[in-house]
């Protein structure tokens, strides 16, 4: 059974698991555990090394994919370098999500507003 690991600090939109199940025929969907997620979506940016912090990351890569897997990889971008190129060592697959920004602005209470939608378009294999 083919498995996508979660390495992000978000939920997977329907879209998102129609792209994984299609493109890399995805069975199931691994999301860290809460205590890791924690730990992933809050790494300090006044670390010197973010070796000791992403053992355990690694530990629980390891431990729950198999070759070919795909390891969906996003966040600290020193932290995605580590596990990208962790899991290429491990022959599994990282890729990260491409989006498409949209831009509004729109006058509100007579103040100009400006949002920002991200809309998925396909996973990217890192290279």
């Amino acid at each position: 059974m083919k498995k996508m690991i979660l390495l992000f600090s978000h939920k997977l939109s329907d879209e998102q698991k129609e792209e994984a199940k299609d493109k890399y025929r995805i069975e199931e969907f691994v999301y860290l555990s809460k205590e890791l997620q924690q730990i992933w979506s809050n790494i300090s940016p006044d670390l010197d090394s973010l070796s000791e912090v992403l053992k355990l990351i690694k530990e629980f890569t390891k431990q729950n994919a198999n070759k070919n897997d795909v390891v969906l990889i996003q966040g600290d971008f020193g932290a995605v370098y580590t596990m990208v190129n962790f899991c290429k060592d491990l022959e599994l697959v990282p890729v990260y999500a491409t989006t498409k920004r949209i831009a509004q602005e729109y006058l509100e209470d007579n103040k100009s507003v400006k949002k920002s939608i991200f809309e998925f378009r396909r996973f990217r294999e890192y290279e």
